[in-house]
């Protein structure tokens, strides 16, 4: 029983420094150490491994790690047939046609959002969306539509969990959800980042699941809330049609 346990604790382990590369393309073994808040021996033991099995690499000239090949062949077979961020980018495209802005699609992971899918906006001064960049439920325009077009228990656990900062109301936050649900859609102006605005509306699938958050961003002097009132009903047709070619 303690074997299965030790085993358990170094693949989750392996897995916490795969995920240290989530938004940095190198690391060396004193930073990844530090992410982990791991022994560099212990560490180092671990990358030797995930090296020997392709999942890390090192550069000798810097002695760096970045990801390794093997991840590529295993993302390379995942199927696009269900993944709403291949199958709904030519609707967000068209829709960044349409407005102008940049369009992004989230989805809920635990307690954060996770962005899936996005298309930068044609203008010189734009708000650029990485893909693959998390962000916490309890600010922004799309948590909103994530949480209050969840299963109630995402909600529960969510005011449950979340470490809220200072001068965030847990009860202004479930007025905004109830205020979201009404409306059928939800707008955000500086909440996460200054100087940026955004308006999010649910995608459901057609059984009614939320799916994800459909989300046009842009600079708050650019994206003003009365635009965004504006937009909101093309928003909500487009995220409408999204989820009609959704299963």
């Amino acid at each position: 029983m303690e074997d299965a346990k030790l085993t358990v604790r170094a693949v989750e382990r392996a897995l916490d420094i795969l995920l240290c590369f989530t938004g940095a393309s190198e690391l060396t073994l004193t930073e990844i150490a530090g992410r982990v808040e791991l022994h560099k021996s212990t560490v180092h033991r671990l990358l030797a491994s995930l090296e020997g099995k392709g999942f890390v690499m090192r550069d000798s000239s810097t002695d760096k790690y970045r990801l390794g090949y093997r991840l590529w062949e295993l993302s390379a077979n995942l199927s696009k047939e269900g993944d709403p961020g291949i199958i709904l980018l030519p609707e967000m495209e068209r829709l960044r046609d349409q407005l102008g802005e940049t369009i992004s699609l989230y989805v809920q992971d635990g307690l954060e959002r996770v962005r899936i899918q996005a298309v930068q906006s044609n203008h010189a001064i734009r708000r650029v969306a990485p893909v693959g960049a998390r962000m916490p439920l309890y600010v922004g325009a799309s948590s909103k539509v994530l949480v209050a077009f969840a299963e109630p228990a995402v909600q529960e656990q969510l005011l449950a969990s979340a470490e809220w900062p200072a001068g965030l109301d847990p009860l202004a936050f479930l007025q905004q959800l109830s205020d979201t649900r009404r409306a059928g859609f939800a707008t955000s102006v500086e909440e996460r980042e200054p100087g940026a605005a955004a308006v999010s509306a649910p995608v459901l699938d057609r059984g009614g699941r939320l799916v994800a958050a459909l989300a046009v961003s842009g600079p708050a002097n650019r994206l003003t809330l009365e635009l965004m009132q504006e937009q909101a009903p093309l928003i909500m047709e487009a995220a409408r049609r999204m989820g009609t070619m959704l299963r």
